[in-house]
């Protein structure tokens, strides 16, 4: 019998999301990456998704390629002024020809040191980059092969700089969704974004069936949106959310404030308010080498979340440390 995976919209236990994969072991969003954090029992599994030049969905963190990849070097002319390499800018053919490695901070010649020191060898460059639909389809193959059900959750990277571009982004994902079989799995998908527009393309004009998550940065960060995500923090603007999504993601540090004097954690009251609205809250990131000021460790990390905050599900890139830590509170229960 398959082991399926909990409702993500009934069930008490929290979810781990393998965020970019296991991507505390393995190079961000390549397939190796995919595979190990499913064989460490993640719940779901993260694509960030942008389109390539012929309009395929494509798995990377960016919308740019420099970072990751070794695009630099294969195609040294291909930058814009800004001396980014961008996605769009290539068809998937160019793009398979591409190498991926640990992201890096890139200097003027493409090259950079590894962004986490400590992380798998920036070099070689051993991996390549996946479309969507093969992605989908190894995570299918590994439920069937390992009787399990994952669940993928998908963010749609910059969709408005896409649609500047000339290129709908939202369609895109969601003709492979319908294509592999996923369109109607609303325990099986989420599709995230920080744009609250696109969600509501998505709910409203493109119907889609399947619950949707409001990320929520700072305003700070220009994710390529007008919304402003301090309002989106209140109630009034979780209210609004309420209307199109079934949850956000927040950061971390909008949930944890730090500590007391005394050493007790400090909580924005985020969470109660988005569950007051009927909304699930699942932070990002957590990572064991990089770590929020005042807490000494990840086991602290997840207490404070877990045990105290009452999150529903995290982004982590460690998701083999979030299982077991998991699994072995509620066997203490």
């Amino acid at each position: 019998m398959r082991d399926l995976v909990r409702s993500h919209m009934t069930s008490a236990s929290p979810i781990v999301i393998a965020h970019r994969g296991a991507s505390g072991y393995l190079p961000e969003h390549t397939l190796a990456a995919k595979a190990l954090a499913h064989g460490m029992g993640a719940h779901f599994i993260e694509q960030d998704v942008v389109l390539s030049r012929d309009g395929v969905p494509i798995v990377t963190h960016d919308i740019y390629l420099d970072s990751t990849t070794d695009v630099a070097l294969r195609f040294p002319d291909r930058a814009r002024p800004d001396g980014r390499f961008y996605a769009i800018d290539f068809d998937l053919q160019e793009i398979r020809r591409l190498r991926v490695h640990e992201r890096t901070l890139v200097d003027a010649n493409g090259q950079g040191a590894a962004f986490f020191p400590e992380r798998f060898p920036a070099q070689p460059a051993l991996f390549t980059l996946p479309t969507l639909s093969e992605e989908i389809a190894l995570l299918s193959g590994l439920d069937q092969s390992r009787g399990c059900c994952t669940g993928l959750y998908i963010e749609l990277k910059s969709p408005n700089w896409h649609r500047r571009e000339g290129l709908d982004l939202a369609s895109a994902v969601l003709e492979v969704l319908n294509e592999t079989g996923y369109w109607n799995l609303p325990e099986q998908v989420f599709l995230q974004c920080f744009d609250d527009q696109t969600l509501r393309q998505l709910r409203e004009e493109l119907r889609a069936p399947l619950p949707m998550i409001q990320l929520i940065g700072e305003n700070s960060w220009d994710e390529d949106s007008e919304v402003d995500y301090d309002y989106l923090r209140t109630t009034e603007g979780l209210s609004y959310i309420a209307g199109y999504a079934q949850g956000i993601g927040p950061h971390l540090t909008h949930i944890y404030l730090g500590k007391t004097a005394s050493g007790a954690a400090r909580f924005s009251g985020l969470v109660d308010s988005a569950h007051a609205c009927g909304l699930q809250v699942h932070p990002y990131t957590f990572r064991r080498d990089e770590l929020p000021k005042g807490v000494d460790g990840f086991e602290e990390l997840m207490d404070i979340f877990f045990r105290q905050a009452g999150i529903d599900g995290v982004f982590t890139d460690f998701p083999d440390i979030v299982v077991n830590y998991l699994r072995n509170t509620r066997a203490a229960t």
